[in-house]
Order: structure tokens, then sequence, then C-alpha cells
């Protein structure tokens, strides 16, 4: 049984996971509490469920507002999920050692962290259903934030399904330690496919992300989610006095 590593030494995660995967009787047994509890307390609405393929590997892509978003993800399927947490949450080898049971495993933040990306696409590819929150960090307030390249480049290395997902309201569920019983929603969009690529280049990751984030903010604002800001780009002088004249 693993009880983790050094603080330092997050490849010991990733090769767990790889391997094994989830624990299995841990999984369920955590699982079966936190299910009940999230769709209690939270009261939970589910919208899009039958857009979830029920075998085989898949990116689910939502938006991130809270520590509680895997969980409540993972109630939507009847199957175990799998998603990337910052590597400050590896530190304890007891919480490490239950995270790491429950599918998560480390991201390095503000960097490009290969490793997780790797782990990440051997699950996909073994027909896991891996998380990843496009944003890259948690987004409290307002309109959602600017997705990074990482979710489209998994898409096109594993050419597998992408499920842009909007959860809404989680981000008012928590006040210091205590846990408030607000409504939770979340709602699945129809899966989004692209070709298999086996090195895309970043600017195509880009791309391809630029084609799913749209989908998830539909998700979103179907909710009544706050819009971003449009950006209009400036017309040069010339063709700014043309278009007045």
């Amino acid at each position: 049984m693993l009880l983790g590593g050094p603080s330092h030494d997050l490849s010991v995660y990733h090769e767990r996971t790889r391997r094994r995967g989830v624990n299995t009787i841990v999984y369920w047994i955590v699982r079966a509490v936190l299910q009940s509890f999230i769709q209690v307390w939270f009261r939970t609405a589910r919208i899009g469920r039958a857009h979830i393929p029920k075998r085989g590997g898949v990116i689910l892509a939502p938006n991130h507002r809270s520590f509680l978003d895997p969980f409540v993800i993972g109630t939507c399927l009847r199957r175990p999920i799998y998603f990337m947490a910052k590597q400050e949450m590896f530190t304890s080898r007891f919480r490490s050692w239950i995270l790491n049971c429950m599918g998560a495993f480390p991201i390095r933040r503000g960097e490009s962290d290969e490793q997780a990306m790797e782990t990440a696409r051997l699950l996909v590819e073994q027909g896991k259903a891996v998380v990843v929150f496009p944003e890259g960090t948690r987004i409290r307030r307002g309109p959602l934030g600017q997705p990074h390249s990482g979710v489209g480049r998994l898409a096109l290395e594993t050419g597998a399904p992408v499920l842009p997902i909007a959860v809404f309201g989680s981000e008012r569920a928590r006040r210091g330690w205590k846990v408030r019983p607000v409504k939770v929603r979340v709602r699945i969009g129809r899966p989004l496919t692209f070709p298999h690529v086996d090195h895309p280049s970043h600017h195509l990751a880009q791309e391809v992300t630029a084609r799913i984030w749209p989908c998830v903010q539909l998700q979103w604002e179907w909710f009544g989610g706050a819009r971003a800001p449009r950006q209009v780009e400036r017309l040069p002088e010339r063709a700014a006095a043309g278009a007045r004249g």
C-alpha cells in the first residue's frame, strides 16, 4: 500500500496512477460517502449525462471554481475519473495517498509539466476518463478565465472525445473551513472530436483549445454565468477614417 514518498518526488504518484489506477476499495468506499453527501448537501443538478461515453478514453473539460469540482464531476459518471491536482496537495503523506487512490495525480502549476501531460495521455489511451481544467487554476469570481493549450494538445495526441462541461455554484460552497449547502449544477455538452496527431505543435494545440473553450462557455452561459468581455480589434487609423467617412 503506497503511503507516499518524499514531498518533492512526485514521480511516485505518477507511476502508481499509470500502472495501477485508482485503489478500487478506497475509491468506491469514499465515493459512496461523497456522492451521497454532494447530491444531498448541494442539491446537485446534473444535465447532459447522456453525452458521457460509457466506456473508452474521454477527456472532461470543465471550468474550475472550487476544490469540490472534481468530486462533483465524478458523481456524473459511473466509473472512476482521474484528475490533476496542484503539487502542493501532495505534501502530506496521508492526504497524498488518499488523493492518489481517488485518481488524482500532481501537476506543477505555472510551468509546462510534461510528466503530468504524459500521465494524462497514458490514462486516456488506457480507456480512462480524465478531467483537464483548461483554465489551469481556480477562477472564483466573474466570467471564465482564459484557457491553456493543454486540453487541445491532449485531444490531438489521443484522438479521444472531449466533453465541454460547466460547473456552476461550487465557488459559493466554501467559507473558510465551512462547507455551506448551496445549490451546485453541472451541464455537459455534446462530445467534440479532433483528428489524432502524434506530435501536435503548440499553435495547433491552441487552435483546438480555441474550439473547445467556447463550448464550455456555452454551457456556463446557459446557467446565466457572466460573459467574458468581448475584445474589439482596433482598426488602423486610415481604415477607421474610411469607415467614419
